[in-house]
């Protein structure tokens, strides 16, 4: 049986996904701030990457220079990679209760000072080059590690990611893979009211890029689309569109642009609880 569609792996990822939902929620209620709609809509993909099989790192050795490197470019999602490296024993889960406090390295935009962190990253667009050039010195240097990059939908938005799509083409850096988090929804509205994305796939084609869509919240896509990432024969870069729900697992705050940047208080945070239960069941 393929290894992405055996139902026993699969069964583990998604109770994994609700595991981590759970625990970003417990985290942004606690500091009452956090991107938590934002965090919720990649669970799925970052699940898929840190506890497949698919990339190769050491939590012991976070600095290994051997690993692939993941950088989150949606800087924002930083909840669901604190959770995720502290379930992964980077750091004690302890920790996590210094998320946005002063004087913690916990920001609500990823820190470079949490362990497994590759970058501070704040602005939208600028961690798509720097790992587009970690992949330039990696080919320089004949390594055989990955790099995963992570994009918002409406980080697509700046021009200097289809600066460096261009250049990654040019150079023919198929070790670099971007996921786009196609939720659908930037601060204020959704991006096709704002300024149309689609056809966002023969967008990515046209830059030189090879191109897969899939389900960003089903692991047997996910697993399927990454599964041959270092034994691929192509030698464009690949990007993957994961279509995706903003604030997955949270009915109350899906669909809404309202919540971008806010976590539920009083009754709502109350349902958002529920909701959560419910995705255990």
């Amino acid at each position: 049986m393929d290894k992405y569609t055996n139902s026993t792996i699969v069964s583990n990822l998604q109770q994994k996904a609700y595991q981590i939902r759970r625990e970003i929620m417990v985290m942004c209620a606690k500091a009452n701030t956090g991107h938590l709609s934002s965090s919720m809509s990649c669970v799925e993909i970052m699940v898929s990457l840190f506890y497949s099989g698919i990339m190769n790192f050491d939590p012991k050795n976070p600095y290994w220079e051997e690993r692939d490197r993941f950088i989150l470019s949606k800087g924002h999602a930083s909840p669901a990679l604190y959770v995720i490296l502290a379930d992964l024993g980077y750091f004690s889960k302890k920790e996590l209760d210094k998320f946005a406090q002063k004087g913690g390295k916990f920001g609500v935009h990823l820190q470079k000072s949490v362990p497994g962190a590759e970058l501070t990253i704040g602005s939208l667009g600028q961690a798509f080059g720097v790992a587009c050039g970690m992949a330039l010195a990696a080919k320089l240097d004949r390594k055989l590690y990955i790099i995963f990059t992570l994009l918002g939908d409406g980080e697509c938005y700046e021009g200097s990611i289809w600066e460096t799509a261009m250049f990654a083409a040019h150079n023919r850096l198929n070790n670099l893979v971007a996921i786009v988090d196609r939720n659908y929804l930037c601060v204020t509205d959704f991006t096709e009211n704002l300024v149309a994305l689609e056809p966002l796939d023969k967008k990515w084609e046209s830059f030189g890029w090879e191109v897969k869509r899939v389900d960003g919240h089903s692991f047997v896509e996910l697993l399927g689309a990454l599964g041959d990432v270092k034994s691929r024969k192509s030698a464009k870069p690949l990007v993957i569109i994961a279509d995706t729900v903003k604030g997955k697992g949270i009915k109350n705050i899906c669909y809404n642009p309202i919540w971008h940047g806010t976590v539920p208080q009083g009754e709502d945070r109350k349902k958002a609880f529920e909701y959560l239960k419910k995705e255990y069941r």
